[in-house]
């Protein structure tokens, strides 16, 4: 991510375009499930094919996000709502800068570029700097998508909680 960086912003490796490629294959997938469903009551036959297709173009996607991972370079740990985004960084951003913030969800390798404004950066023992952001103009679509990351990221650490703490048999 990149202060100032823009979506239509090009690179010579062309990660951008394949990035806003897996973006809006999730996008389409999210707005095309009510479809489905209404396809699913008349015809299961079809809606049954359409989900294979789908689930054929979902393991394209997770092989463009592989590639994509190699290219953005190594996770990095950050503290996400539908709200914004915190995270460290190796330098100070200026509060009110606004940043396109890529990112790939995992593991359903969620692709998004997301517009946000930086409202606090403040340095740490460590040397790094704290990142405060909040999103700005989310489409519907990103926020129900981050909602149900979010969501599924929360279920997870709960099954995990409780796989720690019951006894092993």
């Amino acid at each position: 991510m990149k202060q100032g960086e823009t979506a239509a912003g090009g690179s010579a490796d062309g990660a951008p375009e394949l990035f806003d490629l897996l973006s809006e294959l999730h996008l389409m997938d999210f707005e095309s499930q009510h479809l489905l469903r209404h396809i699913h009551e008349r015809d299961r036959p079809l809606a049954n094919y359409l989900k294979v297709v789908n689930k054929r173009i979902d393991l394209l996607g997770q092989a463009l996000a592989q590639s994509l991972l190699r290219d953005i370079g190594p996770a990095r740990q950050v503290v996400l709502s539908e709200g914004g985004v915190g995270f460290s960084n190796p330098q100070p951003l200026d509060t009110g800068s606004h940043l396109a913030i890529r990112m790939v969800l995992m593991p359903q390798a969620l692709g998004l570029l997301l517009r946000a404004v930086v409202v606090h950066s403040r340095p740490r023992e460590d040397g790094q700097f704290d990142i405060g952001t909040e999103f700005e103009e989310l489409t519907d679509a990103q926020r129900q998508l981050l909602a149900r990351h979010i969501l599924q990221k929360q279920a997870q650490q709960r099954r995990l909680a409780r796989e720690r703490s019951s006894p092993a048999p």
